[in-house]
């Protein structure tokens, strides 16, 4: 009698290749820990985070000025590690031309692209904005010398690029034989409209700081016609 064939004791299943995981952008970050700060590691939602640097970062700015401000004072106030200034900022230089930023681009809608004539009711809109309940930190920014060589160049930066746009709008070509009197002239324009900010965010004055947008579209468009006439 002929025995049977034997099944083998075990069968070798073939192997079965995974797929790479998709990565996820997680909605929020881990934040390290602090050293000195009881507890685990937080998470916090960066752009929540970002926002708290920015605000810490202006008023440390505007209270201390550039130089004397470090990145673990806006840390602290902040409530937050240290690290994260280079995360989202790169550095202190980053974060002061961020904190600019809002300041910067308010000046960049008012002097963009706009025609001459709607000029005015811009300015009187960015001035209004710039009240007591507008942005006055920003604008101190833009308006006080830092102390640090590069933080200035980026201050005025934002300005300069302010001048040059009120200057075209005004007609002004860089390579024209008259361009450095266009360019004067719309910097003066600048100069009245911040100053008009300057006096509404930090002062009492009357009539000035109670004068709407309406109330200011008629003296701004006198200051216009006088340093910038229709080339």
């Amino acid at each position: 009698m002929t025995a049977s064939p034997t099944e083998p004791a075990t069968r070798t299943t073939p192997a079965i290749r995974a797929e790479p995981a998709t990565q996820v952008e997680p909605a929020t970050q881990v934040e390290p820990a602090t050293p000195g700060r009881p507890g685990p590691s937080r998470r916090r939602d960066a752009a929540k985070t970002r926002q708290l640097l920015l605000d810490a970062a202006r008023r440390r700015f505007d209270d201390d000025g550039y130089a004397a401000t470090t990145v673990r004072d806006i840390a602290d106030d902040a409530g937050v590690n240290v690290s994260l200034i280079s995360r989202y900022f790169s550095s202190k230089e980053g974060l002061f031309k961020a904190c600019l930023g809002a300041a910067g681009d308010e000046l960049r809608r008012t002097t963009g692209t706009v025609t001459r004539e709607q000029v005015p009711e811009v300015l009187a809109r960015q001035v209004v904005g710039f009240g007591p309940t507008g942005l006055p930190s920003q604008l101190t920014l833009l308006l006080r010398s830092s102390g640090d060589a590069q933080a200035d160049e980026i201050r005025l930066g934002f300005l300069r690029q302010a001048g040059e746009r009120l200057a075209a709008a005004g007609g002004w070509r860089p390579d024209e034989p008259d361009s450095d009197q266009v360019l004067l002239r719309a910097e003066m324009v600048l100069a009245a409209a911040l100053g008009i900010a300057l006096l509404r965010s930090t002062t009492p004055l009357q009539p000035i700081t109670r004068a709407t947008e309406q109330d200011l579209v008629g003296p701004l468009r006198d200051v216009i016609d006088a340093l910038l006439p229709p080339r």
